[in-house]
């Protein structure tokens, strides 16, 4: 099983590793560690290049997608530096040290997302009692779901700015992991939505934002296994761009940060 290094630290964007073995139909590569986050939780995969640590200048394959199948899969194409011949180049043998590298702003997007996200939901919770029913984002947009009749143009200014309060706030990101029994029985799981992973999911991964001041407790505390920011801070300027009715009770919240909004 890949150890999967982003759960620890999700701001690492170079690693080397080892390849464990190779797959075809298509292209993947398996390694014994990553930093690459396969697609899920609402958020998208990572992109970047696996090239052979010692390899002589040799062309590094492109990953264009990750998954997670038994373990964590790297899907990867030959790149432009391969040369003009029409026969890919073979794939690294299993044993072969590897050089990996993330492309970091689609990663830091993802994670400035994810972070938002999290405080969106927490908001809603607690200022409009609506439950996060689902999310997805993008490196540019998001949306999220929330069990709710209809949100007004007010409400929307409403959450609009208190997003931008809790960013400017510039409240620590953390996380830590715990066994999933002793999470059930002293965690809020209405936050956590520990109900929504399954059972086979033993060891959780508990991201935190802290409150207000020191010692209170966390403005939000849920089960992630996605990227985010070390600080609101970081995530910048919040603009809630709409909303739309998906059904009895339930609304759609889009928003992105602004500097991916059109300034018309």
């Amino acid at each position: 099983m890949t150890e999967r290094l982003y759960l620890a630290d999700d701001a690492v964007t170079t690693f080397e590793a080892t390849v464990e073995r190779v797959l075809s139909d298509p292209a993947r590569i398996v390694l014994d560690r990553t930093h690459f986050y396969p697609t899920g939780g609402g958020q998208p995969h990572d992109t970047g290049t696996i090239r052979a640590t010692d390899g002589d200048g040799d062309a590094p394959w492109r990953v264009v997608d990750t998954e997670m199948a038994d373990t964590v899969h790297h899907e990867v194409e030959p790149t432009g530096d391969a040369g003009s011949s029409d026969e890919a180049p073979a794939l690294p043998e299993p044993g072969t040290d590897v050089t990996c590298e993330i492309d970091a702003d689609r990663r830091v997007a993802h994670s400035r997302y994810h972070t938002a996200q999290h405080l969106l939901s927490a908001l809603l919770l607690d200022e409009f009692d609506a439950q996060t029913t689902g999310n997805q984002l993008y490196a540019d947009r998001a949306r999220l779901d929330a069990a709710y009749e209809r949100f007004t143009d007010d409400d929307l200014d409403r959450i609009e700015a208190r997003l931008n309060e809790l960013v400017a706030d510039a409240r620590p990101v953390s996380s830590y992991t715990m066994d999933r029994e002793t999470a059930e029985a002293t965690l809020d799981t209405d936050r956590t939505r520990i109900d929504l992973l399954p059972d086979s999911i033993e060891e959780l991964r508990i991201v935190e934002i802290a409150g207000a001041d020191e010692g209170d407790e966390p403005y939000d505390r849920t089960a992630c296994a996605g990227t985010h920011v070390a600080n609101t801070s970081d995530i910048g300027e919040v603009v809630v761009t709409g909303r739309e009715t998906k059904g009895p009770e339930e609304e759609r919240v889009r928003f992105a940060l602004a500097e991916h909004v059109d300034v018309e």
